[in-house]
């Protein structure tokens, strides 16, 4: 279908509610019919862009593994740092014995 070319044309702005020649109206990104000196491009901001999905996983992943408990028993003075009366990382200086209550299903003793 043809269409006129408008020559006398006018058509008014969306924008400012002015007339216009027909000629010089220009369509916005948003659907906007306004004059070519009432014209704003679309904001970068308002563009999409694409963004990678970040790693959700790791391939060949397995279960963390369950470490023996190691309790070392003794003086409480025979340990390179200890925590009573102890001045950082000087060794502790104490002569109370360690007394030590506890329940465990099983319990390895080893002697070095």
């Amino acid at each position: 279908m043809a269409h006129a070319r408008g020559k006398y044309a006018k058509a008014v702005s969306d924008r400012s509610g002015m007339e216009f020649p027909y000629k010089e109206m220009v369509k916005e990104w948003n659907g906007s019919l306004v004059h070519r000196s009432e014209f704003e491009p679309k904001h970068p901001q308002l563009k999409r862009f694409s963004h990678s999905v970040d790693p959700q996983s790791l391939k060949n992943a397995r279960t963390a593994r369950t470490e023996p408990v190691v309790v070392n028993v003794g003086i409480a003075g025979d340990s390179v740092f200890g925590i009573q009366n102890s001045g950082g990382t000087q060794p502790a200086v104490t002569e109370q014995k360690l007394i030590m209550l506890s329940r465990v299903g099983e319990v390895t003793v080893t002697t070095s």
